[in-house]
């Protein structure tokens, strides 16, 4: 602290004078004063300690990458989420770090070559048990045990995923089932690159070609 600095300086150079004064009355000055001073730094308030979030991100040092590829299976009791990292089984265990709630995970793993990797889970598909779920530092990879509070079968992760499969799945369940494939198909053309929808394009024109011609009597 900066206040703290100047009044540790300021008795250095009483304690200095002090050294130097001959004069009684001069000394009786400078022993008050450095009395009030030594008073003084002994009240300032000690150092706050630092913000412990803080610490931890200046401990993490190097830069923090998102992990967005990842695995998963289950089995009647747990949903487990495999996470591919080269080398994590060198880290002290303490660097990998995992904290659940009911309906959520995250993920950091601490200083590995040189970088730092998070991964969030939220809004998992069904509760979990904080208490019964772990993770398990394996050759190259983290394996995330989510304890299931109920044994039942979770057709994805996330409530987000189940939200957008029932969406896809309203577009396509068509009464007409031609339209649930133009659905199919004009969602692949707008999702595709320049090869597929060349692709779709010449398979939709030659659909177009045999309709045609079917249509039409031989004869003419």
């Amino acid at each position: 602290p900066l206040f703290l600095n100047q009044l540790q300086k300021d008795l250095e150079e009483v304690k200095e004078l002090l050294t130097k004064a001959t004069r009684k009355r001069v000394r009786d000055v400078l022993v008050a004063e450095k009395h009030k001073l030594e008073l003084e730094i002994k009240n300032q308030p000690p150092p706050k300690p630092k913000d412990v979030a803080e610490e931890e991100k200046s401990s993490l040092g190097g830069y923090t990458v998102k992990i967005n590829n990842y695995g998963w299976d289950q089995s009647d009791k747990f949903v487990k989420i495999y996470i591919s990292l080269n080398g994590v089984q060198k880290l002290p265990a303490e660097n990998v770090q995992v904290n659940f709630t009911e309906r959520s995970f995250d993920l950091l793993v601490k200083n590995l070559n040189g970088k730092n990797y998070t991964m969030t889970f939220n809004n998992l598909l069904k509760p979990i048990s904080v208490e019964g779920s772990s993770r398990k530092i394996k050759t190259d990879m983290v394996l995330v045990m989510c304890k299931k509070k109920r044994e039942e079968k979770w057709d994805c992760l996330t409530q987000v995923e189940k939200e957008s499969k029932e969406k896809e799945k309203a577009a396509y369940d068509t009464a007409d089932p031609s339209e649930g494939l133009m659905n199919i198909l004009k969602k692949m053309y707008a999702e595709g690159d320049d090869e597929m929808k060349r692709t779709i394009n010449k398979a939709w024109v030659e659909s177009r070609e045999k309709q045609y011609k079917g249509d039409i009597p031989m004869d003419i």
